[in-house]
């Protein structure tokens, strides 16, 4: 036989055993859970490294897509990104255009009534600035006054205005918020002077000190957990039952320590909340 025919040979074995594979692995949730059956489609906003970000050859990489590729394989399901900015994605999950919310999506109680949730990572908040700058800051007090960058429609926003509105109940200036799409978009405006400092998730600003771009000033503020939204119980308590899988056989521990995200504490994971079935 020659080469050629055997190479065809091996090529056509290995085709026929990867489909065998892929038929006798049925999906584990109910088609009627998923808008197509077969592939869980999520929503992903990949500008958040080390959470999601995009590589220098344009392909998605991050704890929560590795993560969801993960829980896709224990599933049998086929996951699907869709890259979008944050501030539509709650809307459209509402509406039905996708399955889930895999952004970290913070955990709260008014959020917990609109989808089924699945806690599986725990964030907070950082204060950072240009490297060469000169503020002091030691609290978040110290940013009354200030103009400060923060991402729109998101946790980190929602609680430093909670804050602010505390500070100016005590007599303090209150901070002039000015918001972004992304976390790049403002560093941008950092650069470019319109900024005093910037406010983001632990995670992203480690990622800007470690490329020199920005300094650090405060980091865990108002922490809580992250989570995975889905519009469908089902699917929730799928994940959720995937997530527990791979903690048992190691590979939740070993995507944490590769991307340097903090962990639950925790060796099984469900829905937090009551979801919208109980509105």
């Amino acid at each position: 036989m020659s080469t050629r025919r055997l190479l065809l040979g091996l090529a056509g074995a290995l085709l026929l055993g990867g489909q065998a594979l892929a038929q006798s692995c049925a999906p584990k949730v109910p088609a009627a859970s998923l808008l197509e059956a077969g592939k869980w489609q999520m929503s992903i906003n990949p500008t958040l490294p080390p959470q999601q970000f995009v590589d220098s050859r344009g392909e998605l990489q991050g704890l929560n897509v590795e993560l969801a590729r993960a829980i896709a394989a224990k599933l049998c399901v086929e996951p699907v990104f869709l890259r979008m900015d944050f501030p539509p994605m709650i809307p459209g999950l509402r509406a039905g255009r996708f399955d889930t919310i895999n952004t970290g999506l913070f955990w709260t109680e008014e959020r917990s009534k609109l989808f089924y949730m699945v806690p599986y990572a725990q964030q907070a908040i950082s204060i950072y600035t240009l490297p060469n700058s000169s503020l002091a800051i030691t609290k978040f007090d110290d940013l009354s006054g200030r103009v400060v960058g923060i991402e729109s429609a998101t946790y980190q926003e929602r609680k430093s205005r909670e804050v602010n509105a505390e500070m100016v109940a005590r007599g303090l200036k209150p901070i002039d918020f000015r918001t972004f799409s992304t976390a790049s978009e403002t560093v941008a405006a950092l650069r470019a002077g319109q900024l005093e400092a910037a406010i983001n998730i632990d995670e992203t600003v480690n990622d800007l000190v470690q490329k020199k771009v920005a300094k650090a000033h405060l980091q865990g503020l108002f922490g809580t957990d992250i989570t995975l939204a889905f519009r469908d119980r089902a699917m929730a308590e799928g994940a959720a039952a995937a997530l527990t899988a791979l903690k048992a056989d190691g590979t939740y521990d070993r995507l944490f320590d590769r991307f340097g995200m903090t962990r639950l504490q925790a060796e099984s994971f469900a829905i937090r909340g009551p979801g919208p079935a109980a509105n």
